[in-house]
């Protein structure tokens, strides 16, 4: 079900808990041996409702990441409480960094320029799937295009997954960023930083 339904935030939850016992150590060890990432584990900063000024983020400036970000979730209608603790992950270090990596899910859709529809979540998936090699992003993305029509499947393929995958490669890690106090950084700063090119002008 999570491999076709990415909304069911539930299954999608499950599915990454208990194929991630590889990638996870690995994800863990990135942040370990970057300055970023290394303060984000010690200090296990949370991004939800409860710890986020959404009206100060609100009112910073136009193409700023925290503007940018409130801006996705208004568009979208999510929130970042919607994201499920870990369950199926026992070791207390490793449990943290898979619900990081849920808690900035969201952000990286802010990064990317994709929405929330089923074609901008696939291309989020393979952007991640680069990045962090976690199987559920894997296959997220091999089977999530199943259910796009034609039209969509084109340009998927022919434009937003080469720009993903090469995104995802040039990219340093995106969990050894330290959002919270990014919010005022603009996005293209952001992303000229991380190495993620430009979003490809077309329709998602």
């Amino acid at each position: 079900m999570a491999l076709y339904d990415p909304y069911r935030h539930d299954m999608v939850a499950v599915l990454g808990e208990t194929t991630g016992c590889l990638a996870l150590p690995n994800l863990r060890d990135k942040m370990k041996n970057h300055p970023e990432g290394y303060r984000i584990l010690q200090e296990r900063p949370r991004i939800r409702l409860s710890t986020l000024d959404m009206a100060r983020l609100q009112g910073l400036p136009e193409g700023s990441l925290g503007r940018e970000y409130v801006r996705f979730l208004e568009d979208n209608k999510v929130s970042p409480d919607t994201r499920m603790p870990p369950k199926f992950v026992d070791d207390e270090e490793l449990a943290y960094v898979i619900q990081r990596y849920r808690e900035v899910h969201d952000l990286m859709h802010t990064l990317l320029g994709m929405p929330t529809n089923m074609l901008g979540e696939v291309v989020v998936k393979w952007f991640e799937a680069i990045q962090t090699g976690l199987p559920m992003c894997v296959l997220g993305a091999a089977f999530g295009p199943a259910r796009l029509s034609t039209r969509k499947l084109q340009v998927l393929a022919t434009e937003l997954v080469p720009w993903a995958i090469r995104s995802g490669l040039n990219s340093s890690c995106v969990l050894n960023v330290y959002y919270e106090q990014r919010w005022e950084q603009p996005v293209e700063s952001l992303r000229e930083e991380l190495g993620i090119f430009p979003p490809p002008a077309v329709p998602v």
